[in-house]
């Protein structure tokens, strides 16, 4: 029998995973979303699964770090000026949190989503066949000057209080480890095992075979615009082609989150973060393990049919334009470290807006406003490393069992 009919209102990772679980556990499930099944930041990220992640970016120190390049054009972590509240109160409350017990609050929460997610996407891959390219090759937080590499090591003895300290690579060994890096480049790094990686793009695609083989109905390229009440609950999910029944509905909207702040009865506090990719072969002299250029805030990651290199943090609100200098500073930061930083022809130049709220977790939760609509938003830069965690616990809410996680860390209200 069916548990009810749910609407899932976004088809990213977060949409995807919350569909599959609720699935299996026995809802009928439909998915809406504006554009196609995968296409925003679940396609062109770096595709890195990180529990090492577990530390929010509002940590000690990060103001001082920041503030000098967040205007500068060329800078990898970029504000454009202008008069947006919205902005400037999360920057501020971001700023108050920068301090070690916040950070480590946050982190708490982080860490449970990241240590559950990679042992049920091992799980989830295996049960239903998705192939995705997963490969279990650890990460490698390369520095290019030894005062940077030594100051990581704070940042990783508060990685050890959650049992994620690394292994620290100094000069000459790394290139060995890693032959893909120019000598004498960079003083060292830090390699944490924990980490995976994957071709997002390819898992989307997974999911979606293994969704519709489990009787999900899929809506693309259908927009929400609103949703129907009835008795204080949500009724129905109002799209351009009609309304879609529902007893209950997920909002899984990342970034646009914010866009139905006046549905959800909350102030979700979501700020986009744009990040950009370019995606292309293999070069000659690959890297074998995915790497963070930490000082030039660019990521590598080599698949096993292709090569990406991206990053950056622009907050720009919901620009739609590719800023040719956002790729060329990515490209250049590669080019510092590696033989062969690119590689011809650029498959795809990328961008998406990743949704950053300023203590650096999700929000995994009841809607305000409606007790039978759950948000589950507000990822950050780890969709994809919080996604299968986040489809459970959305599923254990929607069916009523005990959580796996504690859902405090998620709340709604701790804004």
């Amino acid at each position: 029998m069916s548990q009810g009919r749910v609407v899932v209102v976004g088809a990213g990772v977060v949409g995807a995973c919350s569909a599959y679980y609720l699935r299996r556990a026995g809802f009928d499930v439909t998915v809406v979303d504006q554009a196609a099944f995968g296409k925003a930041c679940s396609h062109g990220n770096c595709g890195l699964i990180s529990p090492s992640h577990a530390l929010p970016l509002a940590m000690p120190g990060a103001v001082k770090k920041t503030l000098p390049m967040m205007f500068k054009k060329d800078a990898p972590i970029r504000v454009a000026p202008r008069l947006d509240p919205g902005l400037w109160l999360w920057l501020t409350k971001f700023a108050l949190r920068c301090k070690e017990a916040p950070m480590l609050h946050s982190a708490a929460g982080r860490h449970a989503l990241l240590q559950s997610s990679i042992t049920l996407y091992r799980q989830m891959l295996a049960d239903e066949g998705i192939e995705c390219e997963w490969e279990d090759r650890g990460a490698l937080f390369v520095y290019k000057t030894q005062q940077a590499m030594d100051g990581y090591a704070k940042t990783d003895a508060w990685l050890q209080q959650f049992g994620l300290g690394a292994e620290r690579i100094d000069g000459e060994e790394l290139v060995r480890r890693e032959p893909a890096l120019k000598p004498g480049v960079a003083a060292g790094a830090w390699f944490y095992e924990i980490d995976a990686h994957l071709r997002p793009n390819k898992l989307m695609l997974g999911l979606r075979a293994t969704l519709e083989k489990m009787g999900v109905t899929i809506h693309e390229n259908t927009a929400v615009t609103g949703i129907a009440k009835e008795n204080g609950k949500a009724r129905a999910v109002k799209t351009a082609t009609g309304e879609v029944t529902a007893d209950h509905v997920v909002l899984a909207l990342g970034a646009l989150t914010p866009k139905l702040n006046h549905l959800i009865g909350a102030k979700v506090p979501i700020q986009p973060g744009k990040g950009y990719s370019m995606t292309m072969p293999r070069p000659g002299t690959c890297p074998a393990i995915p790497m963070v250029f930490q000082e030039h805030k660019v990521a590598v990651t080599p698949f096993q049919t292709g090569y990406r290199i991206g990053s950056t943090m622009e907050f720009t609100g919901y620009d739609t334009t590719i800023n040719p200098a956002r790729l060329a500073a990515i490209k250049a930061g590669a080019a510092v470290y590696l033989h062969e930083p690119t590689c011809e022809p650029v498959e795809e130049e990328w961008f998406g807006w990743r949704p950053m709220t300023y203590d650096g977790k999700p929000v995994i939760d009841q809607a305000p406003a409606m007790a039978n609509v759950t948000v589950a938003a507000g990822h950050n830069m780890l969709g994809l490393s919080m996604g299968a965690a986040t489809g459970k616990l959305v599923c254990e809410m929607l069916a009523g069992d005990e959580p796996h996680l504690d859902r405090s860390h998620y709340a709604i209200d701790r804004f």
